[in-house]
Formats: C-alpha cells, structure tokens, sequence
C-alpha cells in the first residue's frame, strides 16, 4: 500500500469535502407542492379562488355585511399568516380580508412571472371585482404598503383609507438587508438556492427584520421556511427583485394621495428606516404616523396588540 497518499494537505481536502457533502446533504431543500403545505399553512378558513390564471390562497374573516372591508397585504416572503394578531382583533367588528399575494405563500408563481407594481395593483383591482368589494380599507406592510398606496393612487375611488406599515414608496438604501433578500439578488446563484435552503438562514432572515430578535420563535421560522419552499416561490423572489429599482418610479406621486392615511413604522427598522415614514407623512396631507419604539421592520407580527390599538383608534372601532 503506497502511504505517501495519506499526505496531510490531501488529508485536509478530504475532510473539507466531507464537510461541504455533510452540509449540502443537511441544508438540501427540493420545493415543495402545494397539496403537501395545505394540511398545516390551509386550514380553514382558508380558501382558494381562481384570479388571472393562479389559484390565489384567500382568507375571509368578520361581518359580511361590512360595507367596506379592510385587506391587509403582506410584504416580501411573508404570507397572509403574518396578519393572524391583526385580524384576530379586527374581525369581530369588520370584514377582514387577506391573501397570499403572486410569488408567495400558497398562491405560488404569477403564470407570466410579472412581478411589476403595476401587475400588483391590477391584482388588487381584479380581487376587489371578484369579490364584489366597492371600497375597502387597504392595510399593507413593506411590499403590500407599496401595493396598497399604489393601488390608492391608480383606482382612488376603490380605496376608502390607507394604513402603511413600514411601506415601501421611497428609493431605497437600507442599513441592513436579510441574508435571503442579498442572496436572491445573485441571479446566477438560482440554481443553487432553488435547490438548498438552510434553516438557519431563514432564521437569521427573520431575525434581522425584527427589532427584538428574541421575539423570533421556532414555529416563526418554521412558518417563513416552509412557505418559501413552495414551488416555484424562490424562483419568484428572485425575479421579483428584477423589479425593485422601477418601485420608487411613483414615489412623486405620493403627495396626490387623498386617502386618510395612517402610517405606522418601526423605530429600528433597519430594512425601510423609520425616515420614510416622516416622508410618507410630510407627502401625504393630513396623514398620522406613529413610530413604535424598539419594533423592527413587522411590527405588527413582533407587537399586534400596541399597533393593532392603532389602527382600532384610526378606524374607530371598539377597543
């Protein structure tokens, strides 16, 4: 038997190839189908209705009756679930309507893979038409704060009021970008993060939009990491960001909105600091804003019960 083989470098190489086999082997995460999510993210009153070619997951909570529900609308790799807190408080006295929109959650993939602004605020508009909803009250965070003004400024008279939660609107630069956000930008990284998902970037993901890390439990991350493996939603992440410099293209127009306007932001949001905020509300007349001191980026999903009050108070429901 020829020793000289068993050199150390050759020793090392073999032990770092071991451990890189060892950590694709643990981190490899094929997508997953929709039927597969259904038992645990569908539940009723979960739904599914047919919307420009997708089967749109859809939850439909409170009083029919309610001539102008509120849709909340979530924000980037989040789901309709992210607004549990929020509805739990608002639907005993109004219709609460949220969805997982196109790219996310359980509604997977748009068939064209148009993931533009104005794709979204169609999205909006034909929701609203399928639902038989003249008016609502539009409540959206990050992503869904950028649809929901949007969707305000393009069909103003479907849209009663306004409540942006740490909105987009304005060009970016942010202090702090999830890992997964960074990474689903490298285009040519695809291949690879549409095959291998380690939980602990997810984890790390969640955590760095949230003011108190310590609030991200396990069943968060669980949450977060199972819906991105629905088929097809990494690959739309990535072609989502293909659309992110074209967002702030309607910033100037802000100031046309009309809308009463709450605006409600996280004091250490890191992503979309809080001085977006003071520019949504210098823009928009008559707007409110408030800051919530020590919450991140969601602050409805890290503290519903402070900001929910909010938006009681704005609405003026019943506490």
């Amino acid at each position: 038997m020829n020793t000289s083989f068993w050199t150390v470098p050759t020793i090392l190489l073999m032990a770092l190839v071991l451990i890189l086999v060892m950590a694709l082997a643990w981190s490899w995460a094929p997508d997953r189908s929709v039927d597969a999510l259904k038992a645990r993210w569908a539940a009723p009153p979960s739904r599914f209705v047919t919307l420009q070619g997708m089967q749109v997951h859809l939850r439909d909570e409170g009083p029919r009756d309610d001539p102008t529900p509120i849709i909340l609308i979530h924000g980037t790799s989040a789901s309709l679930h992210t607004w549990v807190d929020w509805v739990a408080a608002l639907s005993p006295h109004r219709r609460v309507i949220r969805m997982d929109l196109p790219g996310f959650g359980l509604t997977g993939p748009a068939p064209d893979a148009d993931y533009s602004m104005a794709r979204y605020t169609g999205f909006m508009r034909d929701l609203l038409d399928l639902l038989n909803i003249d008016q609502a009250v539009l409540a959206g965070n990050s992503l869904g704060g950028g649809i929901a003004w949007q969707t305000a400024l393009a069909h103003p008279t479907r849209v009663r009021q306004l409540i942006l939660v740490d909105a987009t609107g304005y060009p970016l630069q942010p202090q702090s970008m999830p890992i997964g956000f960074r990474l689903a930008q490298i285009s040519w990284l695809a291949p690879i993060t549409q095959k291998i998902l380690p939980r602990s970037m997810i984890a790390a993901s969640v955590r760095n939009v949230y003011g108190q890390p310590d609030k991200v439990s396990p069943a968060l991350v669980d949450r977060y990491y199972e819906l991105t493996l629905r088929e097809g939603n990494r690959a739309s992440l990535t072609q989502r960001f293909q659309y992110r410099s074209s967002d702030a293209a309607l910033a100037g127009k802000i100031s046309q909105l009309r809308q009463p306007t709450l605006i409600l932001w996280g004091s250490e949001d890191r992503l979309i600091p809080s001085d977006h905020g003071q520019a949504f509300h210098k823009d928009i007349a008559d707007s409110q804003l408030q800051v919530f001191e020590g919450l991140g980026h969601v602050p409805h999903e890290e503290d519903p019960e402070a900001t929910v009050q909010a938006v009681t108070r704005f609405l003026s429901l019943p506490p």
